[in-house]
């Protein structure tokens, strides 16, 4: 079974060594600094510079935009999928979940939003995807508003203390 690990920037290096992931995608903010994991070549390791909100124009933060999404997509589409693929940002709750739908979408896009978004729920009950990067995934996936929808469906996630690392399936196993 092919696998996503999400993970907050506290606990990458044991998620990394603990589920053998040889390949990971940083969602964190342009200052912040943080050591990648010795089992992470650096060629296999994606830092994407933003911050966690949901539109523009908010002093010198960083908003995802479509430069962003690309870079998750393409770095999927090179994963082998032989190990696990490690995404994290600062509390695991947010920018790196919906990295992770993004990701799974992208590399089974016959499965069904729906069943993605509620296989995130099952996984994190404290799962709350940035807005901005559904949108944005929604549109360079052609999703026609679907994935927007199914993640709404899920709601907000609980409150979290940044500390609930979690597994997604790319796929549900129990319909391939």
């Amino acid at each position: 079974m092919t696998f996503i690990v999400v993970s907050p920037l506290s606990r990458i290096a044991e998620m990394a060594v603990r589920h053998r992931a040889r390949d990971m995608i940083s969602l964190i903010a342009k200052e912040q600094a943080f050591h990648r994991p010795g089992v992470i070549a650096a060629d296999r390791h994606l830092t994407l510079a933003m911050n966690d909100i949901a539109f523009k124009g908010t002093g010198g933060l960083v908003a995802p935009d479509e430069t962003h999404v690309r870079g998750i997509i393409d770095f999927a589409a090179s994963w082998r999928q032989d190990t696990p693929l490690l995404i994290h940002c600062w509390m695991g709750v947010s920018r790196s979940p919906a990295a992770a739908l993004i990701a799974a979408l992208s590399l089974a896009p016959d499965q069904s939003e729906e069943a993605l978004a509620q296989r995130l729920r099952a996984a994190s009950p404290f799962a709350t995807p940035n807005a901005r990067l559904i949108e944005i995934g929604d549109a360079l996936l052609g999703r026609s508003g679907r994935l927007v929808a199914a993640v709404r469906a899920i709601g907000r996630g609980a409150d979290a203390d940044g500390n609930a690392p979690f597994v997604l399936a790319i796929r549900d196993v129990a319909h391939g």
